[in-house]
């Protein structure tokens, strides 16, 4: 059994867990919720096991490193990172629709790259750059932070329906409040590990070209996201702000995450083109 049959199987597990998630959302079910959940550690498990199993045939190839290394890898490990952070934080903050929304996130990206024709699932050499031992931190610190983020965003999302539309669907959503507080509490996790993943990246980039930072549009794009999430705690700590401005604010740095991660790869060329995360 090779790790791409295995993400296939992820794949149906964690749009099996989300509609089960719908279920309990819908109908108000614990049972389903449970079942729900299950689901979902049982397709991190076996997506876990997939990382694993790709990362020993690298070895078995003779070219040993983790899978961390090129677009289909880390969209793969996107999926990975928004599933473990739901889960840990599922655990103070248990509800379905929550649960729903972010194991759907994880399927969709999933869902292409199951799908997609153009990605490379190949177990390629390290090109020299990239054969280093921050490779590991700065890419597992950068992925659990874009997954907190990506959380967040479904979160502000959700508050802005909740505030802007009033109807019975969108009564089935959690109270703003339960929403603006959980929202804070895991960009200020996200803003920490993308903070450890730029410090690792500037070393590694020291170790690679030999300088810590060099105005790379991706190193650029990653200051930017840093500062409009820096800017979010400022605001929340500082000015007392919450509400839809909060929101917006989530909202418009996840965008930056999505541009820093596939923007700069495909429309700005730089010295990180080659990486493709």
């Amino acid at each position: 059994m090779n790790d791409t049959f295995i993400v296939s199987i992820v794949t149906f597990l964690y749009f099996l867990s989300a509609f089960i998630f719908l279920v309990s959302v819908v109908f108000r079910k614990d049972n389903a919720e449970k079942i729900a959940t299950v689901v979902a550690v049982g397709g991190l498990m076996l997506h876990s096991l997939a990382l694993i199993i790709r990362w020993i045939h690298s070895y078995q190839l003779g070219i040993g490193h983790a899978p961390l290394s090129n677009f289909y890898e880390s969209l793969v490990f996107f999926s990975w990172s928004i599933v473990f952070i739901f889960l840990l934080i599922r655990k103070q903050y248990k509800n379905s629709l929550i649960s729903m929304f972010s194991v759907f996130f994880a399927f969709l990206i999933l869902a292409y790259v199951s799908l997609s024709n153009t990605l490379d699932c190949q177990i390629q050499p390290l090109i020299p750059a990239l054969q280093s031992n921050w490779l590991i931190s700065h890419v597992i610190s950068s992925f659990l932070a874009y997954g907190c983020f990506a959380i967040a965003f479904g979160l502000s999302i959700l508050y802005l329906l909740k505030k802007i539309i009033n109807n019975n669907i969108v009564n089935l959503l959690p109270d703003t409040a339960f929403l603006d507080e959980i929202t804070y509490k895991i960009i200020s996790i996200g803003f920490v590990l993308l903070t450890l993943g730029i410090i690792t990246g500037a070393a590694w980039a020291d170790r690679a070209w030999g300088r810590y930072w060099g105005w790379d549009p991706k190193e650029t794009w990653s200051l930017i996201t840093w500062f409009i999430y820096g800017a979010f705690l400022h605001a929340r700590l500082a000015r007392g702000w919450r509400g839809i401005r909060m929101s917006l604010i989530s909202i418009v740095g996840f965008a930056c995450v999505v541009f820093t991660y596939l923007g700069v790869n495909y429309i700005l060329a730089g010295l990180h083109s080659y990486l493709e995360y």
